[in-house]
Parts: C-alpha cells; sequence; structure tokens
C-alpha cells in the first residue's frame, strides 16, 4: 500500500486571480530549480514534497504536522467548470480545494457558487484571501505571511484584519466557522483563511503547508491506495490530437494503467470499451525547448497522475465520465449504474438541462437547485426539438420553469425554431455562472413586467382634494379641478368621500386641455365624474379617495415594493373606511 498525492483544485469568482495563483505555485517550484522539483502532468501540476519543503519546511515544524504525502497534484484549469468533470460515485475525486477570494472585493456571485459546489461534493477546502498587496499601506513580499506580518504598519495591519473578518462574517452566514489560519482552534470546525499575494507570492509557504498538513492528517485513509491495483479514473477532456485522432485527458485517482490494458469508460450512448494504445505525458521540464515531441511515450503510470490516453473507438468519449481499467468484466455495468445516477433527480414539472459533461450536468443541478429549481430533465448532449416540447409542456402551470439551461452545447436548429415559435426561453453559454445569471435578470424582467402589468389592472389608493373655483359642470358628469395630495388615479375608478360613500365614476383626466391616462401626487386636474352632482353629493373643498373593490387588495400585496409607504398607509386607511361602511350597512339591514 502507498499513500497517493492529494488532487487539489483551485475555485473562486472570475478576477479574483485563480490562475496567478495556479502559476505561482507552478513558478515557486521551478524556481527552486532541484532535479525533479516539478512534474507536469496532462492537466496537471505534480508539487513534489522536496518542493513543499524547501517552501514550507519551516512552518510545518510550527504546526507539528508530519508529511508523508508524496507532494500535491494541482488540477492546471481552476474554476467550476474543470472541478465538476473531477467526479466519481458519491462525490468529487478533488481531495481539497482552494477558494481563492480577492480580500478587497470579498464574496461575489462566483464564490458562493464555488462554495455551493464544494459543500455539495463534501471537498475540504482552505480560503486564499488574495491581492493583500492592494490593501491601503500594506507591502507585500515574496516570503511567508506569518513574518512579513510582523513588518506592517499598525494601520494596515487593522485594515487586514478588518477585511478578513468580513469574509469570516459571510462564510458564517452560510453556515460556516472560519478565522486567520493561525488563530484557527480546530481545524476540524474552523475553515482557515490564508492572506495571500499571487502576484509576489506571499502566503504560498502557508497555503503548501495546510493542502499538505491537513491533507496528511485529516485524507490519510483515503489517500492510502495499493499503486498495483486495476486504475479507477475521471474524464477530464476529450481532445482531437494530430497523428492520435480522439484521445482523453484522464485523471488516474486509484491504482495504474498499462499500455495493452483494456478499459471500460463512459460514452454519450453508451459504454466504451477499448484498449490502452499508448499512455501519454508532457515532457519533464528539463527537456522542454530540447524536443520537438508534444508528448512522451509511458508504459505504465500510478495514481495519482494526469496523462493522455490514446485508443481506437473514443469519438463518444465523455468528459466527467469513470474510466476503469477492466479486469472483473462488471466494470461496463459499473459505469453505466454510475451515469444512471446523475438523472435520478428530475421530477414530472421543472426545467429542462442539457450539458456537455456529466459534471457539468451536476453542478448546473446543483446550482439551479439554490434559485429553487428541479430538472424535469438532465441529460448530455444538444438541445433537440423534444426538449423544447418538454419545456412546453409545464408553460401553463409554471411559466417560469419553461425553460431550457444549455451549458456548453449546441441547439438544433430545429429546436431552435420550435423554441422562437413556442417562446421558450433558452440560457446558453460556456461559463455555468453567466448561464445562471442571465437566467436570474430575466426572472427578475418578467417579474417586473408581470407586475406592470398587474398595476395596470388594479386600483391604486389616492386622496384628492376637489379645487375652489374650477367647476366646469355641475353634473352628468360632473367636471371640477382636484389636485393629488397622495397617490395616483386613472380613468374607470370609482371616487368615494371621507365617509366611505361612493359618489361617482371618474370617466376622463384632462391637463392642459388634454387627455391623460392617469395623475399622479401634486398634480391638478380636471376630472369628469358620472354619478357626482355639485351641491348633492359633492362639494367645493372636500377631499375625495378611491373606492378599492376587495380583490384589489389581494392585488396590491403581489405588487411589493412598488408602492411607497405613504402609500401602504394610505391602503390601510381606505380599507379600514370601506370595512367601516359594510359595518354601518349590516347595522342598518
Amino acid at each position: 500500500m502507498a499513500i497517493r498525492q492529494p488532487i487539489v483544485t483551485v475555485l473562486g469568482h472570475v478576477d479574483h486571480g485563480k490562475t496567478k495563483f495556479l502559476d505561482m505555485i507552478r513558478g515557486s517550484a521551478i524556481v527552486e530549480k532541484e532535479a525533479g522539483a516539478i512534474t507536469q502532468h496532462i492537466g496537471a501540476t505534480e508539487v513534489p514534497m522536496s518542493a513543499i519543503e524547501k517552501i514550507s519546511g519551516n512552518l510545518i515544524r510550527k504546526f507539528g504536522f508530519k508529511i508523508e504525502i508524496p507532494g500535491l497534484l494541482f488540477i492546471d484549469t481552476p474554476g467550476h467548470e474543470a472541478f465538476s468533470n473531477l467526479r466519481k460515485r458519491g462525490g468529487s475525486i478533488a481531495d481539497m480545494s482552494v477558494l481563492v477570494v480577492d480580500i478587497n472585493q470579498g464574496m461575489q456571485q462566483q464564490t458562493f457558487e464555488a462554495l455551493e459546489i464544494l459543500r455539495g461534493f463534501k471537498v475540504p477546502f482552505i480560503v486564499a484571501a488574495n491581492k493583500i498587496d492592494l490593501i491601503q499601506g500594506y507591502e507585500s513580499k515574496n516570503e511567508e505571511f506569518s513574518k512579513n506580518i510582523e513588518n506592517q504598519e499598525e494601520r494596515a495591519k487593522k485594515l487586514l484584519d478588518e477585511k478578513i473578518y468580513a469574509l469570516v462574517g459571510k462564510l458564517f452566514e452560510h453556515g460556516l466557522q472560519s478565522e486567520r489560519f493561525d488563530r484557527c482552534n480546530d481545524f476540524t470546525k474552523q475553515i482557515p483563511i490564508v492572506p495571500a499575494c499571487a502576484k509576489t507570492g506571499e502566503g504560498l509557504p502557508e497555503v503548501l503547508m495546510l493542502l499538505a498538513g491537513l491533507s496528511q492528517k485529516f485524507l490519510k485513509s483515503q489517500l492510502t491506495i495499493d499503486e498495483n491495483i486495476p486504475g479507477k479514473g475521471t474524464i477530464l477532456e476529450v481532445k482531437e490530437e494530430r497523428g492520435l485522432g480522439k484521445t482523453i485527458d484522464i485523471i488516474l485517482y486509484d491504482g495504474m494503467l498499462k499500455v495493452n490494458d483494456k478499459i471500460a469508460l463512459g460514452g454519450k450512448h453508451s459504454v466504451i470499451e477499448t484498449k490502452i494504445r499508448a499512455l501519454l505525458k508532457p515532457p519533464a521540464m528539463e527537456q522542454i525547448g530540447q524536443t520537438a515531441e508534444k508528448f512522451v511515450s509511458v508504459k505504465e503510470v500510478h495514481a495519482a497522475a494526469g496523462v493522455k490516453i490514446a485508443a481506437p473507438d473514443l469519438a463518444d468519449a465523455l468528459a466527467g465520465a469513470p474510466l476503469l481499467a477492466v479486469k472483473t468484466g462488471n466494470e461496463a455495468k459499473m459505469i453505466e449504474e454510475e451515469i444512471a445516477e446523475v438523472k435520478i433527480e428530475t421530477q414530472a414539472e421543472g426545467v429542462v438541462l442539457k450539458a456537455d459533461t456529466l459534471g457539468a450536468l451536476e453542478a448546473m443541478v446543483l446550482l439551479i437547485g439554490k434559485q429553487g429549481l428541479k430538472p424535469k430533465i438532465a441529460d448530455v448532449g444538444d438541445v433537440t426539438r423534444r426538449d423544447i416540447m418538454e419545456a412546453l409542456a409545464v408553460k401553463e402551470k409554471k411559466p417560469f420553469e419553461a425553460i431550457v439551461f444549455a451549458f456548453n452545447v449546441g441547439i438544433e436548429p430545429g429546436a431552435e425554431e420550435e423554441a422562437k415559435k413556442r417562446e421558450i426561453k433558452i440560457f446558453s453559454g460556456n461559463v455555468i455562472y453567466k448561464v445562471i445569471d442571465d437566467y436570474q435578470k430575466w426572472i427578475s424582467e418578467m417579474k417586473e413586467a408581470e407586475r406592470k402589468k398587474t398595476l395596470e389592472c388594479v386600483v391604486l389608493p389616492a386622496r384628492m382634494v376637489f379645487m375652489r373655483g374650477f367647476v366646469f359642470r355641475n353634473s352628468d358628469p360632473a367636471i371640477f379641478g382636484i389636485k393629488i395630495l397622495q397617490g395616483c388615479i386613472r380613468p374607470g375608478i370609482e371616487i368615494m368621500n371621507e365617509k366611505g360613500a361612493i359618489i361617482g365614476k371618474l370617466e376622463a383626466i384632462q391637463s392642459q386641455n388634454e387627455s391623460v391616462k392617469e395623475a399622479k401626487k401634486s398634480q391638478e386636474v380636471a376630472v369628469s365624474v358620472k354619478g357626482a352632482v355639485i351641491g348633492r353629493n359633492l362639494a367645493p373643498g372636500e377631499e375625495l379617495l378611491t373606492f378599492m373593490p376587495k380583490k384589489n387588495f389581494l392585488e396590491l400585496d403581489k405588487l411589493s415594493g412598488f408602492l411607497s409607504s405613504e402609500e401602504l398607509e394610505l391602503v390601510e386607511v381606505i380599507k379600514k373606511l370601506e370595512s367601516q361602511k359594510e359595518k354601518s350597512k349590516g347595522m342598518v339591514s
């Protein structure tokens, strides 16, 4: 039995420094310039323990970690999409993750999405609070944060602490306890936050120390593997390579693979069984520039490793799907069962989800769940006409769920035409958070339009005064001048006096001799009111109110945010007045 390298991913919001952070890790290991300081894998970078010891040795000893792991394997592509393809039954092959947050901007939308994905897949993580060099007065250096913090001015230290505890507060809102790494009392309960700067390299020793130390301390059992058993891996990417045809880039997380091994892997339509023709890795760091070869062939590879596989029949291989070396003959069935599990969380009514990989599909299910949505269909592949018809079936009962999410996939021409014809919205893109963001904007716009439509149909509260000296006709209809004291009036409403008695129906409004559709607070307008007779049920100087039918009050409840606090108070006054009038009628009868 052997202990393999933990597989580490880097997640975070766009522009918060994920790529720079990975470059910093690779760059620092290369700078050490010792033989084998860094091993480049397909889709991953291995930083051996010798390099970590050189960079973080003092801290490892200070925190009392005893390290046996051979190093750390960092997945090269940061972000949600790469992470979502690191899937295996019941979770992720990622052992740990670094959540990169711009300390000055704090937690952003993509950060929260990354947080939900990590929690959903039960992957432990640390927070790298990046860009400390932009904190006013802070001077970042290429060394341990623990040393450099001592040289900062008190004002800069205070500003840093304020920003750290803003992050602590946000994480607490999401049910997570956290603390600056050197103030953590219990790493099993608190997420360590490391102040860092990807530009200077400050904080890197602490990040590497924590990743190595916490993996060793808490993940030893899952890192202990038999290197010689048949390999288990996950497909990161399917790529066309010149001279090789379709190839797959995989992360091997258990066992070993050899050239000529039979393998079974997930395909778009069914399980693919084939034989490894070649195992390929990038040339060693010292060979780059000395060889024109893009890849170097190896006879075998042991976990954990990133490797490219060339084999026949890989055209339909599916990124995010499992790969197993064939030993018992049951592997194809195991893969079928695992892929089938992705589709179980569907329901009779819900949205349609289409993605290019199983991992992306799972990540989408997780993230739309946070929007209160569940999928009716969740499948890999392009959007078809059938998908549009499935969404249409939901439209009558749940119009806001009659939609299609299409992540990194095409839309068949027939499907696009049908969607336009049936008015089914398709949210497509190749960045998950952007697709979700587009949906949120659309929902806001649709609900706003719906509220405005409701607003046009309901009677709004208004208080007005009959202006003295502005009588244009006494009756049939009465035409006179009013000033709006509160709210808004429109033609078609009924007007009542302050005792709750209806005096007539407002037929038209004129402002400066022109008909208008409405009049608002502070406006002075002429109105014609059918049923009103000046001198009998109406007198100059009298205050008037809009009469509001009972069902109108229910409609107004849906319009929260549209009415001012003053208007809401007026609604209550009108409601009370109408209720009293109703009671007095009952007593008379």
